[in-house]
This record gives C-alpha cells, sequence and structure tokens, in this order.
C-alpha cells in the first residue's frame, strides 16, 4: 500500500493523508460474516460517561475474524483483501475446502489465490499458523495467542509482528512490538507474517472533523480549565500545573506512571518490560 496526499486547497487538506487503498479488491464484505455491533460511545449501563471523548461516529458493521485458526489441516484459498472499520489492517476473506468462508487479518505478502492452512505440520510459508514450539528462531509472527485454544489476543494491529527468540521448556520467547520481551506457552498458536497495511502509521488525519467519523470527540487540555475541573486548571495567564507532576482530573498521577497489577499473574512471564512510549514525560499531552 502507499499514502496519498492532496494538494493544499483547504486547511482541512494541507496536512491531510490517506491511505490509497491498492491492495483491496472487493469493496462490500461477506454478509454471513457481518454483524451489527453496539458502540457504548464511552457509557456504562446506567448511561454515565465512563470513558472521555468518545461518541458519534460513522456506523459500521463488525466483521467477524477468525483469530482462532481452528481449522487444522484443511487448506484454504484467498478469495479477496478488504478494509475493515473496526481495525486498522486489512482482512482477509478465505474459503476452505468444505465451503465454509472466513476472515483473516491480512498479513504482507498474501496475494489473492494464494493457499493458506493451520496446523502442526503446516509449511513455513506467510499467513500459514502453527505452533510456537515448530516456529524457527527468528521467525517473525502475528496474531499470537497467550492462553492455548483462546485465539490471537497480541500482534494484532496493522504492520505488527514479534520475532521467536529463543525456545526453552515449555515456553517460547517472543519479543514484542514494544520491544518487551515475553514468554509464551509452547502450544500456543500464532500466524507467519507481519500484518499488512504498514503505512498505517504514516497516515495524518488533517482535520478534526475526520476524528470524529471515526467516533473522537474533543478533548480539552487541563490547564485551560478552571479548578473545580481538573487539577491543572486556575491560575493567571498560562499558570503551569503547580504540582510535582502531571496528573489525570481525578488526581491520579499520569504521563508516565506505571499503572500495571504488582501481583498480576503473568508478569513472572516477562523477561523484559517494554519501553516507556515516545508520548509520555516532557512532551506529552496534558490530560
Amino acid at each position: 500500500m502507499g499514502i496519498r496526499t492532496y494538494r493544499p486547497l483547504t486547511p482541512g487538506t494541507r496536512e491531510r493523508s490517506v491511505s490509497d487503498f491498492s491492495e483491496i479488491t472487493r469493496s462490500k464484505p461477506e454478509k454471513k460474516l457481518t454483524r451489527s455491533i453496539h458502540r457504548a460511545k464511552g457509557r456504562n449501563n446506567r448511561g454515565v460517561i465512563t470513558c472521555r471523548h468518545r461518541g458519534g461516529g460513522h456506523k459500521r458493521l463488525y466483521r467477524i475474524i477468525d483469530f482462532k485458526r481452528n481449522k487444522r489441516e484443511m487448506t484454504a484459498e484467498v478469495l479477496s483483501v478488504e478494509y475493515d472499520p473496526n481495525r486498522n489492517a486489512r482482512i482477509s476473506l478465505v474459503q476452505y475446502e468444505d465451503g465454509e468462508k472466513r476472515y483473516i487479518l491480512h498479513p504482507v505478502g498474501l496475494a489473492v489465490g494464494s493457499t493458506i492452512v493451520a496446523g502442526s505440520d503446516a509449511p513455513l510459508e506467510v499467513g500459514n499458523a502453527l505452533p510456537l514450539h515448530k516456529m524457527p528462531l527468528g521467525t517473525s509472527v502475528h496474531n499470537v495467542e497467550l492462553y492455548p485454544g483462546r485465539g490471537g489476543q497480541i500482534v494484532r494491529a496493522a504492520g505488527a509482528s514479534a520475532q521467536v527468540m529463543a525456545k526453552e521448556g515449555g515456553y517460547v520467547t517472543l519479543k514484542l512490538p514494544s520491544s518487551e520481551v515475553r514468554m509464551v506457552r509452547r502450544e500456543c498458536y500464532a500466524t507467519i507474517g507481519q500484518v499488512g497495511n504498514v503505512e498505517s502509521r504514516n497516515v495524518t488525519l488533517g482535520k478534526a472533523g475526520r476524528k470524529r467519523w471515526l467516533g473522537r470527540r474533543p478533548e480539552v487540555r487541563g490547564s485551560v480549565m478552571n479548578p473545580v475541573d481538573h487539577p491543572h486548571g486556575g491560575g493567571e495567564g498560562r499558570a503551569p500545573i503547580g504540582r510535582s507532576g502531571p496528573v489525570t482530573p481525578w488526581g491520579k498521577p499520569a504521563l508516565g506512571y506505571k499503572t500495571r497489577d504488582k501481583k498480576k499473574s503473568s508478569t513472572s512471564l516477562i523477561v523484559r518490560r517494554r519501553r516507556r512510549s515516545s508520548k509520555r514525560g516532557r512532551g506529552g499531552r496534558d490530560s
């Protein structure tokens, strides 16, 4: 895929860029593999806003994706590559030998007409799913299971891939896209290759309205609020936040504060923690 830019005829097109959708081969989804989806818009069961800045956006149909790849030892042909409004990756429609159709995440290099298969003895080709202990060291994988049979839960975003680093005992060590190094059970399945639509991270929305189309409402910096609305608010002019560090609207530390549960059982499986995000710390967004 590539990135398409616009001539700066209006303020909204000056910095705007979009995907060229060159890899898309079909515009309408498979009807039996879609369902309506209720979008909570940041509300809980009482209608109270529990997650700010969400709401609106274009109506969507949810595409049912096969993250489990549990149709083992049966080949499937790739019929099309399609757009999915619910994720930044592309999806592929595949048809198995028995006629069943399913959607999978579209990896880089998987062309229409290709054949894929899932199983412990599947060949080491892009799009095939195998147990992690069957992967050679250095293999790039995506759609990785954390629990055998539950389906892929990590490494599913556009352009993402994990690397098989080591095998020892009942675990395989993976280097994740965040640079975290983590152990996963050897029986867990993963799909060979890198998730497609790699240039997704280079797309610039260009205007606030395009963010609204995606279901995101405007955010307001805490430093321009009143003291009653935010701990950063108040003061004369452009006043500092008046605290040792940035906090959330409810007074909890923000921007770099670790929120992972220290007693989480899977902490013992993390060999090396991920690096800090570039959005945090100095120069980060004011909550």
